[in-house]
């Protein structure tokens, strides 16, 4: 539901002080909504992405837009867009992302609408305490070291990584092997089992290796650091010869980079300045952080979060909106 509507349940009582504005204010052309078909924006699992969808959503609804918000896998949301089954992705990754972008925007049916102004890091990542009984931290080097301290009764004597959800991606497993790391990866079952978890160690300082990313509350909240692997490059994905195991790929670690929408192709000529609003979308990892710690730790339901950002910023917002 749009945030305002209480505002435009008013606006006929206001048209009287609208046609008096009219003779003063020059008009800006407003040439959308186009077209009164549905936009269905996915919905993935994670709570940031959730919050990203829901404020462009609201704003697109603001723009008098239909919008739906459909459940869908991160991955295999491509399939969707490329059909037009699914009209928009608000973040696909450049950690985990990329190479399905790449090849969804090779079939044509697909298309890149920007970047979002935040950067994306998903890396394993350990509390600061742990460093006291593992002080060869960062570098990675170091893991095999104290793979015990991390090891728990399913994976001893090898170290427990905490890993994302399958459906993230992330090729952990294959780092593993690749660079030869006394360690099991253990998915979470969701984004909130993987946080809550982690959580639940840092309050009793315990030893923990996990996926942590950004923009995310974690980072923001928990002094930690995020293990230092050889520098990722493409060639480290596909060139076995490149990085410390000649004989593998994988061996380095995630890349860092872009967040940026997707969208299906064919929606460009359907729903032109919504687009355009998505491309003008912009929020940096700090605000995005502070909105998901509102939710995930401060027990804040999602949609008022995302309803008091679209308030307390509306000349953000606003200027996303294509002008005549």
């Amino acid at each position: 539901m749009p945030i305002f509507n209480s505002i435009r349940r008013a606006r006929p009582a206001l048209a009287a002080s609208a046609a008096l504005l009219a003779l003063t204010v020059p008009a800006v052309a407003q040439d959308y909504p186009e077209s009164d078909r549905t936009i269905r924006m996915t919905i993935n699992d994670w709570t940031g992405q959730e919050v990203t969808t829901r404020l462009m959503g609201g704003v697109l609804e603001e723009m008098g837009y239909d919008v739906e918000y459909v459940q869908a896998d991160y991955l295999a949301q491509f399939t969707g867009l490329e059909s037009g089954d699914l009209t928009v992705a608000m973040e696909i990754w450049e950690t985990t992302g990329k190479d399905a972008l790449d090849a969804a925007l090779e079939t044509g049916d697909v298309i890149d609408l920007g970047e979002t102004g935040m950067e994306a890091i998903e890396e394993w990542w350990y509390p600061a305490y742990v460093k006291e009984e593992c002080p060869g931290l960062p570098d990675w080097e170091a893991l095999n070291e104290c793979s015990e301290l991390f090891a728990s009764p399913m994976t001893s004597p090898n170290g427990r990584y905490l890993g994302g959800p399958v459906t993230w991606g992330g090729f952990d497993e294959e780092r593993v092997e690749a660079l030869g790391l006394d360690f099991e990866v253990v998915h979470a079952g969701t984004d909130a089992a993987l946080m809550a978890e982690v959580r639940s160690a840092y309050q009793r300082e315990e030893p923990i290796i996990a996926w942590i990313y950004a923009p995310h509350w974690a980072p923001i909240q928990y002094e930690g650091e995020w293990v230092e692997f050889p520098e990722y490059t493409e060639e480290c994905y596909e060139d076995p010869s490149w990085g410390p195991n000649p004989d593998a790929t994988h061996d380095c670690g995630k890349p860092r980079g872009w967040i940026k929408p997707a969208a299906w192709a064919g929606g460009e000529e359907v729903w032109p300045a919504a687009y355009e609003a998505i491309r003008n979308f912009t929020i940096d990892n700090e605000q995005m952080g502070t909105l998901i710690g509102k939710i995930d730790l401060d027990g804040m339901p999602l949609q008022a979060a995302v309803d008091e950002w679209l308030s307390e910023n509306e000349d953000t917002w606003q200027a996303w909106i294509p002008q005549g």
